[in-house]
Order: C-alpha cells, then structure tokens, then sequence
C-alpha cells in the first residue's frame, strides 16, 4: 500500500475518503453547477491510484497539486479556485507568528528555555538579549517560511533537531579551522583595513586576538587555532633582540652575557603575548553576545621547522591556565576560553619522550582547571588517512581532504551546520520490534537528510561580500569580492553533520540492557554503522563531506527527553531521568571504571568521522596526577579524543572546588563566593542513598528534601 508523507514528515497509508471529503468541503463554497459530482470525484481519485500505483511514498502536496489540476481539467474553474483557497487559508494558520510570547518573556526574564540554552551567554545583559531577540526571530521565521513543513514539524516532534535555527536566517556557517598561517604570513584586512604580516610574537598574538574577534562575530559555531603558527614570530623576536642587543653591546659585554639578556626578553615578550591572547578572548565581546568560542590546538610535530619555540609557547600557555584569570573580584578563576588541547605523540606521551615535561604540566593544569583536552595523534592517523588536525571549535571534525596538488588541506575549511536524530523516540515507538525499529531508522535518516541539504542550499549562491574575513581575506579563501562561496560547498571542501543522542537509551529499549552489554552492543553498534554508512553514502552521491557527529549538546539531551515524555509518558531509565545520555557515552549511573570507559567508548568515536568526544570522571584530581598520568598513557593508545571531569563541584566565579551547598531556597549556592549563577558552576550529579526522598545536606544538621536526583 501506498504511504502518504505528511508536512510533518510522518507516513501515514493512503486513504481515498479523505481526498473525498476535502473535495465535498469545496463544493460547499461554489454554486451547484460548478460543484463535482461523486462520479468525477471517483475519477480524480482512479487517476491518483493509477497513475501513482508503482510509487511507495507519495507527498500530501502532490496529491493536493493533482486535485486542482483535474478540477480545472473538468472546467470546475470555481471549485478548483475554493480548494486552493480552502488550502491557502489553512497554510496560513500554520504558518502564524509565533515569536511574540518568547520575546516578551526573554525580555522579562523569565523564557529559561532560551536564556539557558547557552551557558556562555548571560541573558540579562542588553547587548546579549539583541542577540537572543533576533535569534527568536530567526528561529520563527526558519519555522515557518524558510524549512519546509515536515522539517519544521519533524524538528518541533523531536524527530530531528535543527540545530542552530536562531542563525538560519543568515548566510553564514557553523564552525572553521582558521586559516591563521596564512592570515598572518600574507596579512589580512580588517573592518576595511590593512593588517600586515606582523613582525613580533606579541605584535603576532595582538592580530592573532583581532582575527579571531572578527571571524567569530560572522558565523555561529566556535573556530580553531593551531599555536604552532606564532612560533615563527617569537623567532623574529629572537633575532631582534639578538641582533640589537649584539649591535649595542658586542664591544662592551661578554657574549654569553648578551645570550642572557636575549633569553630574559623572550620570556617576557612570551608571556606578554600569551597573556594578551588569554586576557583579549576572554575580554572581547563579539557581535553574538558572547566571548569568541574558539580553541587552541597544541601539537608537538616533529616536522615544525620552529619545534622549539611551539614548546615555549605551549609551555607559556599551560602554566598561566594553571594560574587562572583574575575576576572582578581579584580572585584567579579559571577561562571558559580558549578552549585547550593537548596533542599525545611519541615525542610526548610519557614514555621517555623529549617533551614529557610538558605533557606533566598539562596533566597538572587538567587536575586545576580542567582543561586541555587530549588527542592521540597515534589513534587519529588511524582513523583519518594518517593526518592529525584539530578539530573544529565545536568539536567536530573535517573529513580529509586533498587539494588540486594532491596535499591533505585542514586549515580554511568549515562545516556547513547540523542536525541531530532523536534514537531513543525511534525505540520507544518500535516497542522492541526490530524490524520497525529500521524501517523507521531508515525514514527518518532520508529526513535528516533533506533538512541537511537545507542547510547546503541555504549557503549555495552566497556571494564573498557577505564575510569578507572570510571569502576575501584568508580565513577561509581569498575570493574575489562578489564571487559566490559555492565551490568552497562542493567536492568534500567543508563538511556537514549528522548528529545523534542517546545510544545508551535506544539500546536499553530495544534489547532491555546498556550497550556497555555484549548484546546491546552488537546492537548499538549495528545502528552505529547504518548512520555512518549512510552518511558515505550521502557523501558519495552529493559531493559534499557529511560525516557523522557525536555530537556534545548538553541541552539537546533534555529538549529530546522533555518532549518524549510528554509524548510517551514516564518510562523507566529512559524518560524518568529527564535527560537522554549524550551521542554513544555510557549512562552516568553506570558502575564503570575509567579505563574501561575510555576503551568501551573508542569504538564508537572510529565509527564518528564527523567528530567525538569522550568524558571520565576523576575525585579530586589535584591529589591523583600520578592516576591521572595514567590515564593520559592509556589516552595515547587506546582513543583519539577525551577529557578529564571532575567530581568535586566546581564554581567558575571564585575557582572554588568542593561541594555546592543548596541554599534554603533550593538554589545553587557558591559556599565560598556565594555565586548563584548556575552557568557559572560545575555541579556533580549525586544522590543521597536514602531509600525515600532525596535530600541535600546543607552544612552539618540542616537538611531539605528536594525531589531532584540528578544536577
């Protein structure tokens, strides 16, 4: 039987009484003469049937196309001109204002949903809540006149998520590798001026600071910097301030004396320029609202011409993240940005590697403020052609690519945007039947492909005016100005993703256990491979670089959680948590160790080509760097990209790191600085072990009872 595909993408079967009765409701707005007769109804509908009968899927639009086109054939001008205005009438109710009510209460305060969809944005702050209000605007417009119907639904069913719909309405991409190499060796332009290849370190990090500025505040996602990139320039320091110091002293003091004091000002030349880019990202405000989400990429490449001086940079930048930035407090707290991470190579990886000292430092500043983040580049060659890259500031990744020369190119590329399918509402819906648990996998992947193209058509015929920073001046190409992006969309050049929650879930219900279980990984790994052959295939058949992304968003895991329970109800382990797990990770509650985790997780993040990620979760890490050194050994060999969490609470105002109290209002309560804000804190999930009702300990005999298990 023929399936009819609905606006809001759901199949339903093919039903000729409802093409009757849409027909007689027209003929109650047209004269007798002109109203069609059962028999030529009967006729419109023997034409549908048999002119579609070797179709398996056949749009609600294209039936209502044929229907006006029929009506006109048998002269029922009239009839087909009520029809198309019975059809017109009711796309206009769909497509009603919707944003009225989100600006209010964004203004007021009080929308949550939105203020706390980023944690990086302070939604009270004017200049902040412009950029909220006209994402609102974006997102109603995307809904109801940019997307088709059936996306817009799909997206508001939690079928699929629509990522970045507030930026929609613009022609702009998600996340990039800049192209900083060749910004700053051939200069860039700025707000229409000239910014010439620097002459020093610090001169170097200051436009290095500008750039990442000006491209942030033209697209959406975050943007990465790989540091090797300023080594050349702290070497011009070097040879300045040898070759003027040897010009001003060579007569009068001793040469070694004159090596001395050529050491003494690099080192302050370096620190002045790491401190300018920490303290310039954390201090810009770029056109979003927000600091520049952006990432920088240390790697130790035995290839760097300049090797020596990337390791007095990392060196630098490690021991002043490990130190902090001062609040408005004085208090040193640790950056959200730049995000760090920290390459493992055989040079590094703490087996008796020349830069084990710096992999020692990093673990330290890890134990302290989290972060860097670490890749194997041993494991990356595995998965990607042999290339080690960073990936982008979002933490997906490029697909390999070879320019007309036939060298792998990373640097200048970008991904196109993103969307996510909902794996756990496919489960829920199949009830353990396999069968149509893939049936529906498969409609609903050829879903998420239309909204991705979406997101490719949306960005085709984009001329280079459009970002300059960009298209003209280096970040990404050097076009000329009004020539369009498009070739830069084709061929595998950038990327787009295909994103996915909540393997953990849609294992347990379909084979009633976690994939960590042999049997629910066989499963779980089973859709795995269907998603990433799919998007090969995707990729093959378009010419453009889709990969699959397990994909770190945090608030996606509940929006998809919420609205299935208000669909399906309360089911245990799935929607009771209000929180699906993130992409393939091992649920929170599960009794695991981190070691095992890591392993268990690295065949998932090989299947991810788009991008991974990988957590573990360490008690009081200043006091376990020699567990944590471990860890980083067995990162090197066993996954390609993970990072540390820790379990003591953590607020980012004061730096303060223990337990955050519960104040007699059930806040969040800072114990040291009193912080409030909980964008501005880490909190560990945790639960009493009481039998009845959970509560929280608040100082040493108060106790309040809350119904929240998990924070």
């Amino acid at each position: 039987m023929m399936k009819i595909v609905k606006r809001n993408g759901k199949f339903v079967d093919y039903d000729s009484e409802k093409i009757k009765i849409a027909i007689r409701k027209a003929n109650n707005d047209v004269s007798d003469e002109d109203k069609a007769s059962d028999a030529e109804i009967n006729k419109i509908i023997k034409y549908i049937e048999t002119s579609n009968k070797n179709k398996k899927r056949l749009l609600v639009e294209d039936i209502q196309d044929i229907i006006e086109k029929k009506l006109v054939e048998l002269n029922k001008y009239e009839l087909s001109k009520a029809y198309m205005l019975y059809r017109y009438e009711r796309e206009l109710i769909r497509r009603a204002n919707t944003t009225d009510e989100s600006i209010l209460t964004l203004i007021k305060n009080s929308n949550k949903e939105v203020m706390e969809e980023n944690s990086n944005k302070n939604a009270s702050v004017a200049a902040i809540q412009r950029d909220l209000i006209a994402g609102e605007v974006s997102k109603d417009l995307t809904k109801r006149i940019l997307l088709p119907e059936k996306i817009s639904q799909a997206h508001e069913d939690g079928i699929l998520h629509f990522h970045d719909a507030d930026y929609f309405l613009q022609p702009i991409f998600n996340c990039c590798l800049i192209n900083i190499s060749d910004m700053l060796d051939n200069g860039t332009v700025i707000n229409g001026k000239l910014i010439e290849s620097p002459k020093s370190f610090q001169v170097a990090c200051t436009v290095l600071t500008q750039i990442i500025a000006a491209v942030a505040s033209s697209q959406y996602g975050g943007q990465s910097v790989n540091i090797s990139h300023l080594s050349k320039y702290l070497k011009k320091s070097e040879d300045k301030f040898k070759k003027n110091l040897t010009q001003k002293y060579k007569d009068k003091i001793d040469k070694d004396i004159i090596k001395e004091m050529v050491k003494d000002r690099l080192k302050e030349e370096l620190s002045a320029g790491v401190q300018t880019i920490s303290y310039q990202i954390n201090t810009l405000m770029t056109t979003n609202g927000q600091a520049p989400f952006v990432t920088i990429f240390m790697y130790l490449d035995d290839k760097d011409p300049y090797l020596k001086y990337t390791a007095m940079i990392i060196e630098e930048i490690l021991n002043q993240r490990y130190q902090g930035i001062k609040n408005e407090k004085g208090v040193y707290i640790t950056p959200a940005f730049p995000k760090l991470i920290y390459v493992l190579d055989e040079n590094n990886n703490l087996s008796g590697g020349k830069f084990d000292y710096l992999t020692h430092l990093a673990v330290k500043c890890s134990s302290k403020r989290l972060y860097p983040d670490y890749i194997s580049a041993k494991k990356m060659r595995e998965n990607y052609e042999g290339n080690v890259f960073s990936p982008m500031g979002c933490r997906s990744f490029l697909t390999p690519f070879k320019d007309s020369d036939g060298n792998y190119k990373f640097e200048g590329r970008f991904n196109q945007g993103v969307v996510s399918i909902n794996l756990p509402q496919i489960a829920i819906i199949a009830d353990g039947n396999e069968k149509k648990f893939f049936e529906l996998l498969d409609e609903r992947l050829d879903l998420c492909y239309e909204a991705l193209m979406c997101r490719h058509h949306a960005l085709m015929g984009t001329l280079s005016n459009v970002s300059p920073i960009h298209f003209q001046y280096g970040a990404i190409a050097r076009l000329p100005k009004n020539e369009a992006i498009d070739k830069l969309l084709k061929n595998c050049y950038s990327t787009i993703s295909l994103g996915y929650i909540g393997i953990y879930e849609m294992t347990k219900l379909m084979k009633g256990v976690s994939h960590t279980d042999p049997v629910g990984k066989e499963f779980a790994l089973k859709v795995m491979n269907i998603m990433r052959k799919r998007c090969d295939k995707w990729k093959k058949e378009s010419g453009i670089g889709f990969g699959l992304y397990g994909t770190p968003a945090e608030s996606l895991c509940y929006r998809f959680a919420r609205i299935d329970k208000e669909k399906f109800g309360v089911i245990k382990d799935v929607t009771d948590k209000g929180y699906y797990t993130n992409s393939y990770h091992v649920d929170v509650r599960e009794e695991i160790d981190a070691f095992s985790k890591l392993k268990f997780e690295s065949e998932f993040q090989t299947i991810s080509s788009g991008g991974a990620i990988s957590y573990v979760e360490i008690p009081n890490m200043e006091k376990n760097l020699e567990a944590l050194e471990e860890l980083v050994k067995f990162i090197y060999d066993n996954i390609q990209y993970a990072e540390f969490n820790t379990k003591s609470d953590y607020c980012h105002v004061c730096g303060f790191t223990g337990e955050i109290i519960i104040n007699d209002d059930l806040e969040w309560e800072c114990p040291n600085c009193h912080n409030k804000d909980k964008s501005k804190m880490n909190v560990t999930r945790r639960t009493c072990g009481y039998l009845g009702e959970n509560f929280w300990n608040v100082g040493k005999t108060k106790e309040i009872k809350s119904r929240v298990l998990h924070l």
